[in-house]
């Protein structure tokens, strides 16, 4: 027998093929995660970045109707645009009449804002680990769906040399073979979900650094607001 994939496959077991069939499952599904996360997660970055561009120059002037207004398209402004947006939302619905607002009164809208930032921002960091699961699933759990088959393949080897009567290297090694080809398939799928996994993950990470960052800095100007330390041009002219 030549140990090629093609004979190892026609020489496989029913369970070791269907190891193999469970491993080219996982493959593909994590293939597939990957490809969509990175796909989305650059999009939303785009869109997060395009959104500080536009929105971050009416922050810093105070003017917190337009940038609410630019806040409201939620399929294109990103992460960033969503969480920022939370936060203009919560700011509109709870802040006083009338600024500087004092005490008690600003607290409160301080507190409502930095919760409602806060809650968005888990949001949206769950949402851009969604699938995360699956690929480190993959990455665990494949190497050891390939041993296995492996092992089954080995006691099958055994088995079959224990019905023939005769011992030797050579009886087995055929079977040994195609046993340690499931051990190999599941580090082949394995080794590229991890390391698919790893990537996405420190993405993740750096945007959750990003979000925390913008989101003090929006508090900053919501406490300026808030202290009558600065307002939209229109209300100075009045």
């Amino acid at each position: 027998m030549q140990f090629t994939l093609i004979e190892l496959w026609g020489h496989m077991g029913l369970f070791a093929r269907l190891v193999v069939l469970v491993l080219a499952l996982m493959s593909v599904s994590s293939l597939v995660i990957f490809g969509e996360r990175l796909v989305v997660s650059l999009k939303s970055r785009a869109a997060s970045r395009a959104f500080a561009e536009k929105v971050g120059p009416l922050l810093a002037r105070g003017d917190f109707e337009d940038a609410r207004a630019a806040a409201r398209p939620k399929a294109e402004i990103g992460y960033l645009g969503r969480v920022i947006g939370a936060g203009l939302a919560a700011y509109a619905s709870s802040a006083p009449g009338r600024l500087p607002a004092h005490g008690h009164e600003r607290d409160g809208v301080f507190e409502s804002v930095s919760r409602a930032l806060e809650r968005q921002a888990q949001r949206e960091v769950l949402s851009l680990k969604r699938g995360y699961g699956l690929l480190a699933t993959v990455g665990s759990t494949a190497p050891f769906v390939g041993l296995l088959g492996t092992v089954m393949g080995i006691v099958t080897a055994f088995q079959q040399m224990a019905a023939s009567g005769s011992g030797g290297l050579g009886t087995v090694s055929a079977g040994i073979a195609e046993a340690l080809v499931t051990t190999a398939f599941g580090l082949l799928v394995a080794i590229p979900a991890v390391m698919a996994y790893n990537y996405l993950q420190g993405w993740v990470d750096a945007r959750a650094i990003d979000i925390s960052e913008s989101s003090n800095e929006f508090l900053d100007i919501v406490a300026k607001r808030l202290d009558g330390r600065l307002a939209p041009a229109s209300e100075e002219a009045a």
